[in-house]
């Protein structure tokens, strides 16, 4: 296994988190708290806009849990860190785009972390799969998330048979954005956080909030929180200098200039 779990790298507003444990990525929980910490310092630093999540090489985005590592005495249940499992799916409050760059198999927990992400972008030869029910276990945040990202059919098919799908079959079901070539993956995802990165922060924070806050609520509830400023993004947006820049922008007929306050 390799010294260092991950590889961070900033660029300028973008953050890239590349998983490098060992020949599959697997995730222990050592692992999984360093990717919390990662990620809650994306979240609360202002200069950071979009993060980019891969995986190295060639084969393996990442296959969840380390089973080996749970032989070895990782328990289930212990300590994921700050952000749950995989640093993502617990982590409070993060309202900046992720982007998952799958770029082999994603499989158990590293489907759930993918699911995590925003906007997710597969290599042509990418896999899909939660094989947890092989192992006599559940599931858990898949199987609260994804019958409500696709098909609820083809979600309980996964979930109770463990088969796998390909990029077509997964593009198909909207499990995916985009299909690209393996060689292709990197840059295009790098091209999309560039694109984001350049957009308005406080928009994209209270978007993100707004449809974490009605996933569970009627429309009209979710409504009455965005109007009565129940939302603490939606408010700072609208009372920020760039509400006020964009409104000029347009009358002005040039590019805003965003700052993020």
């Amino acid at each position: 296994m390799t010294d260092t779990p991950l590889k961070v790298e900033k660029d300028g507003h973008i953050l890239e988190v590349t998983l490098q444990r060992g020949k599959a990525n697997a995730i222990d929980l050592a692992t999984s708290r360093i990717m919390g910490d990662i990620f809650r310092d994306f979240r609360d630093d202002p200069e950071l806009r979009v993060a980019i999540v891969t995986g190295s090489g060639e084969k393996f985005f990442c296959p969840g849990w380390d089973l080996k590592a749970a032989a070895d005495g990782d328990a289930v249940d212990g300590d994921y860190g700050v952000g749950g499992f995989g640093g993502l799916q617990e982590l409070r409050g993060l309202n900046k785009p992720v982007i998952m760059a799958v770029n082999g198999i994603c499989c158990g927990g590293g489907l759930e972390l993918a699911l995590s992400g925003d906007i997710i972008l597969a290599a042509e030869h990418a896999t899909f799969a939660l094989p947890e029910i092989r192992s006599g276990t559940v599931a858990d945040a898949a199987s609260i998330k994804l019958p409500k990202r696709i098909p609820y059919h083809i979600a309980m098919e996964m979930l109770f048979t463990g088969r796998w799908l390909d990029t077509e079959e997964a593009a198909r079901w909207g499990l995916i954005n985009r299909v690209l070539p393996a060689d292709k993956l990197m840059q295009a995802a790098r091209d999309l956080a560039t694109q984001l990165a350049s957009g308005p922060p406080l928009v994209f924070a209270a978007i993100k909030e707004v449809v974490r806050e009605a996933e569970g609520m009627k429309f009209q509830d979710a409504m009455n929180k965005v109007t009565l400023s129940q939302l603490e993004t939606v408010e700072k947006l609208y009372t920020s200098e760039d509400q006020l820049e964009g409104a000029r922008a347009f009358s002005e007929k040039r590019d805003p200039v965003w700052k993020g306050r």
